[in-house]
């Protein structure tokens, strides 16, 4: 946090900017322009070739995959893809850029002028723009710590040279960082919907830049920027604006001047650091690249690849809404992962009732699963246990509180919904003369309580429904021992 915090009034002075730079790595078999194996985790430096090295005489070849993964996600982005754009050479030294050059797009990209709608924190809908997305190489990992002699060496693993990747570059809509959060997961959602990527942080296959500026609300100029690099978390790129937004009005409201530079996050910290300067635009000396033709996406080409876009999360919220009486809330859990979402559609296609099976779902089941900190991959009930519990209680073959006890014990002994059913067999009572017996003991065993319901208090009825269920050991069919209980103390 800042060393004194900044006031309502001073914050609200201010309209923060903010643009989202996000590099996506594709989900091939195979480098973006080589055959080596695209695999996270082998031994450093065993996943290279002359290509990855930019070896004297070795010549790129650009993967169909990688072309048609990018394709993918730029129809799932609402952009529009270009019949032709050109790949680029960004020349600068790192030690891990062993070409000197990456392989990019620049003033040609493949795709343009997208969009993702995010909610707000005032309940509408807002659109944020995509600038474009274009497809590149990813460079090497310099690797700072977790050896001997680290304080003085740097060492370089090779492996990520050449990993086909997708740079997404946002309008500067954003205006908060809770919409710049909701973005990012509606973007992540997306692309994992298309199956283009696996989006996992942790191992970089997505990560992102943020570009940020305050300026006074209604000054039609923008501030100056910094871009937050180092940010691996959703969560903390939210932090990360927050404490750059605060830092931004800070330096300003004291009479000094942003400076447009690079800044690091630390998350232990919570602040950001300064990088390096941005004062001058890095002259990357763009060039198209000699060998690597145009790329052309032909019209049968797109049409091919649009054909395999799946339904994608917002359209399959509002058919799911509708078709299984869902809130908002409840199909944005449903349509969490494209996985689990086909899971509850094939298993409540099976249901007698549908609505139940998601009522399961989302509040017996989940509440179980967020309580202990387990994610839906490691339920003991399977997505056939839930139907199989809708069922028994869509026929009246067990009471809610048998199906919380049955689950209980799914979840004690780690065991699915159908084995611990058959081993428990609880019975629940629908005879009529059964039940009116019970409630005749219970009203003769509790002649003061039947007073006060005869004396217009009418909730004592619960009472009588407790002691029955009570003394039919839950089994008593709920619905029918209310009507009953109701019809024997107005009788």
């Amino acid at each position: 946090m800042l060393a004194t915090a900044l006031s309502p009034e001073v914050l609200a002075k201010y309209e923060p900017v903010i643009g989202l730079e996000v590099h996506v790595q594709l989900l091939t078999a195979t480098k973006a322009f080589c055959g080596c194996a695209n695999q996270f985790g082998s031994a450093p430096n065993t996943n290279i070739c002359p290509v990855c090295l930019g070896l004297p005489g070795a010549l790129p070849v650009l993967n169909a995959k990688a072309v048609e993964f990018a394709t993918l996600a730029s129809l799932a982005l609402h952009c529009e893809v270009r019949e032709r754009s050109i790949f680029a050479r960004k020349n600068y030294f790192y030690p891990d850029l062993p070409k000197g050059y990456q392989i990019s797009q620049y003033d040609k990209p493949l795709a343009e002028h997208g969009w993702i709608d995010v909610p707000t924190a005032e309940g509408s809908i807002k659109r944020i723009g995509i600038t474009r997305l274009h497809m590149e190489e990813d460079a090497g990992k310099s690797l700072h710590e977790g050896f001997a002699d680290s304080a003085t060496r740097t060492y370089l693993d090779l492996n990520r040279c050449g990993t086909p990747l997708i740079e997404i570059v946002s309008e500067p809509d954003i205006r908060t960082p809770d919409e710049a959060f909701e973005y990012l997961t509606r973007l992540k959602e997306i692309l994992l919907y298309t199956g283009v990527s696996d989006c996992n942080m942790e191992e970089g296959s997505l990560r992102c830049d943020a570009n940020v500026s305050v300026r006074l609300k209604g000054a039609p100029k923008f501030g100056t920027k910094a871009e937050v690099k180092n940010v691996n978390s959703f969560r903390f790129v939210r932090a990360a604006l927050e404490y750059e937004i605060e830092r931004q009005i800070e330096v300003i409201e004291s009479g000094g001047r942003v400076a447009q530079e690079s800044r690091l996050w630390n998350a232990g910290e919570g602040k950001t650091y300064s990088m390096r300067s941005k004062e001058q635009a890095h002259d990357y000396r763009y060039f198209p690249e000699p060998d690597l033709p145009p790329l052309i996406v032909s019209p049968e080409f797109l049409n091919h690849t649009k054909k395999k876009l799946p339904e994608l999360p917002e359209a399959r919220r509002a058919r799911m809404m509708a078709e299984y009486e869902l809130s908002l809330k409840d199909a944005y859990t449903l349509t969490a992962s494209r996985e689990f979402a086909d899971r509850f559609e094939a298993a409540a296609k099976t249901a007698r009732n549908p609505r139940r099976v998601a009522n399961l779902l989302l509040n017996e089941l989940g509440g179980r699963l967020k309580a202990l900190g387990l994610e839906q991959e490691q339920s003991p009930i399977s997505m056939a246990g839930v139907v199989l519990a809708a069922d028994l209680l869509d026929e009246d073959k067990i009471s809610s509180k048998q199906l919380k006890q049955l689950f209980d014990v799914c979840f004690e002994k780690g065991e699915d919904f159908s084995d611990v059913f058959e081993r428990e067999r609880p019975q629940q009572i629908t005879d009529v003369s059964a039940i009116e017996a019970m409630i005749d003991q219970v009203i003769a065993a509790n002649p003061k309580q039947v007073e006060q319901y005869s004396g217009g208090k009418k909730t004592m009825a619960g009472f009588f429904v407790g002691q029955v269920m009570k003394a039919s050991k839950g089994q008593a069919n709920p619905a029918l021992l209310n009507e009953l209980v109701t019809k024997k103390l107005d009788g």
